[in-house]
């Protein structure tokens, strides 16, 4: 047995599936299948099932279990020593919504490898609820997302609260406006009744703006007069510039899709404390911390400024 070993059957329990296990390997499904009997007869036990999908023995649970702890205390180990040497090289698996990796990460990578050339930077894009279950199999290193109160085994750190605001269209808004003079002062104030006859493109209630906006909406008591629904808030935005429709989106989102010269063709309201939520780092407590997971925070604090 050798370190392959615990890296081959971590991809296989993952993929449950010979074939695409042993394409991220780069190897031969051939390969893969007489490594893993190799592995079974010198184990003394079969580890998988094999139908479709693969499932795991109570054996292969079991070796998964010292599979993740090995493979964890080797890269733990790796790290130390670059830390030591001082000669930081590597991946960082950094997880992130799409949304707000596209206003965030340009920057915030420009910025870190001005440091740190020799870190690659894998980005991992997926809703909040997955990048948590990502980073809790050691999948990713590090987590940027909106944590609901603490997670066991996760060590949290603030990074900056978000803000969603609605956006309006300028015709769009002179088009309200002829049924009610006052709607955009009501709107500041943080009543939506008047957006009764309003057009909408909102997010579903997975997508913490859509979910914002909706609410708020509700709370207005009307149904809203939905033209699209998409979690892809960059879409939202484009039919939002055209006019299809009101859109609730985070504002360093929409500061860093929309040009500064096409602002002036929006109506930004800002929704009040209603509409913030704290976006936290999230990385596991391990027995040892890479350097350059405090470094990568560090550099985001100092340098997203909201």
């Amino acid at each position: 047995m050798n370190f392959s070993s615990f890296d081959y059957f971590l991809v296989l329990a993952r993929e449950r599936n010979f074939t695409r296990a042993a394409q991220q390997l780069h190897i031969t499904q051939q390969s893969l299948s007489s490594h893993i009997a190799s592995l079974e007869e010198e184990l003394g036990c079969l580890l998988l099932v094999r139908h479709v999908p693969l499932e795991l023995t109570y054996a292969g649970t079991v070796f998964l279990k010292y599979a993740n702890s090995i493979q964890q205390e080797l890269s733990n180990m790796h790290r130390e020593f670059c830390d030591i040497t001082e000669n930081q090289k590597g991946i960082l698996r950094v997880g992130i919504a799409f949304t707000r990796g596209r206003a965030l990460m340009p920057r915030l990578i420009s910025k870190f490898q001005e440091l740190y050339p020799n870190i690659e930077v894998h980005i991992s894009e997926a809703a909040n609820k997955a990048l948590l279950y990502n980073l809790l199999e050691g999948e990713i290193d590090l987590a940027i997302a909106n944590f609901e109160g603490t997670v066991q085994d996760v060590d949290l750190l603030d990074f900056y609260e978000e803000n969603v605001v609605l956006l309006v269209e300028n015709k769009l808004m002179q088009q309200l406006e002829r049924g009610n003079k006052n709607i955009a002062l009501q709107i500041s104030r943080g009543d939506f009744s008047g957006l009764s006859s309003c057009p909408f493109l909102l997010g579903s209630y997975d997508n913490i703006a859509g979910r914002i906006g909706r609410t708020l909406i509700e709370k207005a008591g009307f149904k809203p007069i939905i033209k699209t629904t998409s979690d892809n808030i960059e879409t939202l935005l484009l039919l939002c510039l055209q006019g299809v429709g009101a859109c609730f989106c985070p504002e360093n989102l929409a500061k860093a899709v929309i040009p500064p010269g096409v602002f002036k063709k929006i109506n930004l309201f800002h929704l009040g404390e209603q509409a913030q939520y704290p976006i936290r780092f999230g990385f596991l407590k391990t027995s040892y911390q890479w350097k350059i997971i405090s470094e990568f925070i560090r550099i985001a604090q100092r340098n997203i400024v909201e």
